[in-house]
């Protein structure tokens, strides 16, 4: 016999019960199918954005490196949290060992904290390349890029851990039931007892890793919107909301979900409503991400064609 926290004890080794998309846990091929070819989807057209950035020399650029960042980040979630759910969905066995819940949470956490960060290091370059333009180069130069993209995926490993290792070590007592289609952080909290402390770290963070990269993006976006504003060349404002508005686009998409799912009041469906929000900001916008850049963006589908005009001679 094990116990772990939570006083949750069995036979051989403690396990949760992830009841997604269902009260009872019974088999959904159906959805399973659905899931696999979104999944499957995303993980394409990321890697198509991270070859044709790779293959083409033109987009070695600050902008694009963070884009293939943001396409790797993109497959490494869904490959969390999207297998395990095809997996119960198909077979209808849904119980996860403790540990591998904790391990599923602390990839997952790991990158969404990246993306969150990567995407406001995002809005700052655009914001220089829009409102700084002959001072690019000197601001946003290869060097501080990989000082950006280290300290990005260090600072986001480091907290993922320590909230994971905080989350592990809270007792759950009220079931092993988890409301949701993979080990979520806020899902998992929901059944531990109450603990007032890592209510207040999780809000802190929150705050440093969400709403505070969230303030550097409005900032920027206010400024660019300013600038481009007071442009007088109709073609430079074009040129300009073009650069931008894929990035924008992500942003809205990814924010709208993640703070629907974060911050809206509890209710009898609450449990219903987490994993819809969740299906959207957890497997429907990476798969978005890569399409949205690539059909708003000339250059990546000039570069893409030309890549498979080599390919066919």
């Amino acid at each position: 016999m094990k116990t772990y926290p939570g006083n949750v004890v069995l036979s051989d080794s403690a396990e949760f019960y992830m009841l997604a998309f269902s009260s009872k846990g019974e088999k959904k091929p159906f959805l399973s199918i659905v899931f696999f070819f979104i999944y499957m989807a995303g993980m394409l057209w990321n890697l198509t954005i991270i070859i044709v950035v790779y293959l083409d020399i033109h987009l070695h650029t600050p902008m694009y490196v963070f884009l293939c960042n943001l396409s790797l980040i993109d497959i490494c979630s869904t490959t969390v949290s999207l297998p395990k759910l095809i997996d119960i969905l198909l077979t209808g066995k849904n119980t996860i060992l403790f540990e591998d819940c904790f391990i599923q949470m602390y990839f997952y956490t790991f990158f969404v904290i990246t993306e969150f960060i990567l995407l406001s290091f995002m809005a700052y370059d655009r914001y220089v390349a829009i409102c700084s333009p002959l001072h690019y180069q000197i601001i946003i130069n290869k060097e501080k890029c990989v000082l950006i993209l280290s300290g990005t995926w260090i600072s986001a490993c480091v907290n993922s851990f320590f909230l994971t290792g905080f989350a592990s070590s809270l007792d759950f007592c009220h079931t092993s039931n988890i409301f949701h289609f993979f080990c979520e952080i806020k899902a998992v909290v929901n059944i531990a007892c109450a603990d007032l402390s890592f209510t207040i770290t999780f809000l802190v963070e929150s705050f440093l890793f969400g709403l505070f990269p969230f303030a550097i993006i409005l900032a920027s976006y206010t400024k660019i919107i300013s600038t481009i504003m007071h442009t007088k060349s109709i073609v430079s404002r074009k040129k300009a909301f073009s650069t931008c508005s894929s990035h924008l686009t992500v942003i809205i998409i990814f924010y709208v979900t993640v703070l629907c799912a974060y911050l809206k009041p509890p209710s009898r469906q609450s449990d219903e409503l987490d994993q819809m929000f969740s299906v959207l900001y957890a497997a429907v916008t990476p798969m978005l991400n890569p399409l949205i850049y690539t059909l708003r963006n000339r250059t990546v589908k000039t570069a893409l064609l030309k890549i498979i005009d080599r390919e066919d001679k």
